[in-house]
């Protein structure tokens, strides 16, 4: 996958295209690790992204609660909104409805995080992420398999990546409690 570098590896140096998460002891919006994050993402231009996980493996809300992380820290760097969109359970006859939405919302300006399903369980994320700017792929440390989340890769198109977020499972991310300050 060629990436651009998109954070450290726990403090070890850079490691292009991926960044790894460590559990929250602050809120996100304050974390090195998110605002490192962010800073990355913000490195190419898009006015909608996808977060999608490598594959089967990680809680339902894995991608969402990272979106709503990155978009409060986006919110503390801009001071302006980054909008949220629950993709993780849109059903087919509901896509068109949904992308008429993210297209409605970034074509007033607003910038919008789409939190997906695997690309295994759900037969509309990859449509989902390939009608966004960009897309992150989101892997949890040892409960996904490479092999699958290089299908969803090739499925999404490398080229769509702007790298990749990694968390290991006994390093939760924290759930959001309360607005950024």
């Amino acid at each position: 996958m060629s990436n651009q570098n998109t954070g450290v590896d726990q403090g070890n140096g850079p490691n292009p295209g991926s960044t790894l998460v460590r559990r929250a002891e602050v809120e996100p919006w304050h974390d090195q690790q998110w605002q490192r994050l962010w800073l990355a993402i913000e490195s190419r231009p898009w006015r909608s992204l996808a977060l999608i996980p490598g594959s089967e493996g990680a809680p339902l809300d894995f991608t969402l609660t990272i979106a709503v992380n990155l978009s409060r820290t986006g919110m503390v760097h801009l001071g302006s909104a980054i909008q949220v969109a629950d993709g993780t359970r849109v059903p087919l006859n509901q896509l068109t409805p949904f992308l008429n939405e993210v297209r409605r919302c970034t074509s007033m300006g607003d910038r919008l995080l789409v939190a997906l399903p695997p690309n295994g369980t759900s037969p509309i994320a990859t449509t989902i992420a390939q009608s966004l700017d960009a897309a992150v792929l989101c892997v949890m440390l040892e409960q996904m398999a490479s092999v699958d989340a290089k299908r969803t890769i090739k499925a999404v198109g490398a080229s769509r990546f702007l790298g990749s977020v990694i968390v290991h499972p006994s390093q939760t991310i924290a759930r959001p409690h309360g607005p950024p300050k």
